[in-house]
């Protein structure tokens, strides 16, 4: 029978050091197994967020936060985004002008100039004119793929034009 108090150690040295030693083995294992897999590897490249910030340039019409449209929409911070998602964020279009529109958008200004290679800029405009004084909500969409890599925070511009 083995008698043993709380401070007494139960393991003798041999013993201790092949523990040691194994769980030191199975941690490289693992360690080699994780980053081998690509699929593994994926996952935790991929566990990385995003920050976004872009600016909105109108031309022929204006941008807003509000359906009121008395707070301008000048500049976008996206937040953060995980790769292989997509954020929505919600403007309202006014035609400041006196003749029917319709609206376009581009990108422009990626920095770094690779994001645009895994980043994509959708919006829910149909395509329908809009009357002077009228105001349309938009959704604007960020996509962001899966697969990007060596990017951890990117900015664009957001052109909305609209001509009639």
């Amino acid at each position: 029978m083995i008698i043993c108090d709380e401070d007494q150690d139960f393991y003798s040295g041999e013993t201790r050091v092949r523990r040691i030693l194994g769980a030191s083995l199975l941690a490289a294992a693992v360690l080699v197994i994780v980053t081998s897999s690509p699929s593994i590897f994926g996952l935790l490249a991929n566990a990385i967020s995003l920050t976004a910030v872009g600016s909105v340039k109108t031309l022929g019409v204006g941008a807003y936060w509000d359906s009121a449209c008395t707070n301008e929409a000048s500049t976008i911070d996206w937040g953060t985004i995980q790769p292989g998602s997509t954020k929505n964020l919600i403007i309202y279009l006014k035609n400041e002008g006196n003749t029917p529109i319709t609206l376009s958008f581009n990108t422009t200004s990626w920095s770094p100039p690779a994001a645009s290679t895994y980043i994509s800029l959708g919006w829910s405009y149909s395509g329908e004119q809009i009357s002077p004084s009228a105001v349309v909500q938009v959704t604007l969409m960020l996509n962001v793929l899966g697969s990007i890599s060596g990017i951890t925070s990117f900015t664009f511009d957001i052109v909305i034009t609209g001509t009639g």
